[in-house]
C-alpha cells in the first residue's frame, strides 16, 4: 500500500472538526477511534439560538447520547496525528501529485509529472473537494458549484470564567442569515465557525475577520469578543461549495473515490470527515481478503452500499444550509417554529443528525 501526498510534507494545521458518532463507529472498525475518542464531548446542553443568544432550539446532549452517542470534538492536527500513527515507515510519499490513472484489465498505472511512478491492483481516490481525479472519471460532471457562502473559522484558548451557555451552541440571524458556531475543544480551547453571504471572490482571514465583526457587532457580545481574541495565524476562510449534482458512482473499475472527491457537501450537518470514514471501513471490509481479479466486484459492492446513504447525508446538508440561512418572513417562521419544539422531541431530532 502507497500514499501518495502532493505536498512536501504532511501539514498538521486547521482548526476544529467534529467526528460525529457514525463517524467515530467507522474509526472503531478501522481501530482508529481510541485517542479520537478522548475528546469526546461532555454532557450538557447543544441549542439554536437567536443572534443575541436566546433558544430556539435547545435540548440536553445527554438525551442524544442515550440514543446514538456523543460526538468528539477535536483538532485537526490531532486527527492527523492520531490517524496516520498506526501507519509503517515508507507508506506515504510526499511531493508527489498524482495526475492521472490509466487503468487496464489486471491494474492501475498511476502517472505523476507525466512518469508512472505506481502500479496497483486498485486505487482509492481521496484529493479532496477539488478532486482533478474526480473530474477526470466523470468528464461529463459539473462538478463544484459554490453555494454563495463564506466559512470563517478560528481557534482559540478558552477566556478564564466564561459562562457555558453558548457552547456547542449555533446562532442564526434572521436579518441576513448568518450563523456563529461555537464548541469545545478539550477543556482549555474553543472552536468557532461563521457562515454568512458570499459575493465574489472570498477575502482574505483578515478582510474577512473585520466583515464579520462589523456584521456581528449587535450580536451576543461574547461573539465579537472571541473573534477579536483569536490569533489571525489561527482564522482560516474558505468559500463554501458542494457538489452540483450527486456522481452516477464512486466506483468505476478498479479505482473508487472516498471522503470530498465523491461527495462534497456543506458543513452544515458536520458529517464531512464522519463520511468519509464510512468510505474508509466500507472499503476495507469490501477489498478484506480479495484477489486481484475480485477487486472490481468489490468495488461495485462499496458503491452500492456507500452511494445511496452518503447522496442522503448531502441532500441533508444542502437543506439544513438552507433552513439556518433564510431571510425575512421566512426566517420568522422558522424561529417561531422552533420555539414551538418540545425538548424531547429536540433530543430525537438532534440523535437523527448525529446518527445519519
Amino acid at each position: 500500500m502507497t500514499l501518495f501526498e502532493q505536498a512536501a510534507e504532511l501539514r498538521e494545521a486547521g482548526t476544529g472538526i467534529v467526528v460525529m458518532p457514525n463517524g467515530l463507529r467507522a474509526l472503531d472498525a478501522l481501530g482508529l477511534a481510541e485517542d479520537v475518542r478522548r475528546y469526546d464531548m461532555q454532557a450538557g446542553h447543544w441549542g439554536l439560538r437567536d443572534r443575541l443568544g436566546r433558544p430556539l432550539l435547545v435540548t440536553g446532549l445527554a438525551e442524544a447520547q442515550q440514543v446514538v452517542g456523543m460526538p468528539a470534538m477535536i483538532e485537526r492536527a490531532e486527527l492527523h496525528r492520531a490517524l496516520r500513527a498506526p501507519l509503517p515507515p515508507g507508506v506515504v510519499r510526499t511531493a508527489t501529485s498524482v495526475e492521472r490513472l490509466e487503468p487496464d484489465l489486471t491494474g492501475v498505472t498511476v502517472i505523476s509529472d507525466g512518469e508512472p511512478v505506481a502500479r496497483a491492483d486498485a486505487v482509492i481516490a481521496a484529493d479532496g473537494i477539488g478532486s482533478k481525479l474526480r473530474a477526470r472519471l466523470f468528464p461529463g460532471h459539473p462538478g463544484l458549484r459554490r453555494t454563495g457562502r463564506m466559512d470563517l473559522r478560528g481557534m482559540l484558548p478558552r477566556p478564564p470564567g466564561m459562562a457555558p451557555d453558548l457552547l456547542v451552541s449555533q446562532l442564526v440571524d434572521r436579518r441576513n442569515g448568518a450563523m456563529f458556531g461555537l464548541f469545545p475543544v478539550g477543556e482549555d480551547r474553543l472552536y468557532w465557525f461563521t457562515d454568512s453571504r458570499l459575493d465574489g471572490t472570498p477575502p482574505d482571514a483578515d478582510e474577512a475577520r473585520r466583515q464579520m465583526l462589523s456584521l456581528m457587532a449587535d450580536w451576543h457580545p461574547l461573539i465579537t469578543e472571541l473573534i477579536e481574541a483569536t490569533s489571525p495565524a489561527d482564522i482560516y476562510v474558505d468559500p463554501i461549495a458542494r457538489l452540483a449534482e450527486p456522481l452516477p458512482s464512486f466506483a468505476v473499475g478498479r479505482i473508487a473515490l472516498l471522503g470530498d472527491a465523491a461527495h462534497a457537501m456543506p458543513p452544515d450537518l458536520g458529517q464531512g470527515a464522519s463520511q468519509a470514514f464510512e468510505d474508509a471501513a466500507a472499503l476495507t471490509r469490501h477489498l478484506k481478503g480479495g484477489e486481484p481479479a475480485d477487486v472490481t466486484q468489490r468495488l461495485l459492492r462499496y458503491d452500492a452500499e456507500r452511494r445511496p446513504s452518503a447522496n442522503r447525508i448531502m441532500r441533508a446538508a444542502s437543506r439544513q444550509s438552507r433552513l439556518t440561512s433564510q431571510t425575512g418572513v421566512k426566517a420568522w417562521l422558522r424561529d417561531t417554529l422552533l420555539r414551538a419544539v418540545p425538548s424531547r422531541l429536540a433530543a430525537r431530532q438532534l440523535a437523527a443528525l448525529w446518527h445519519a
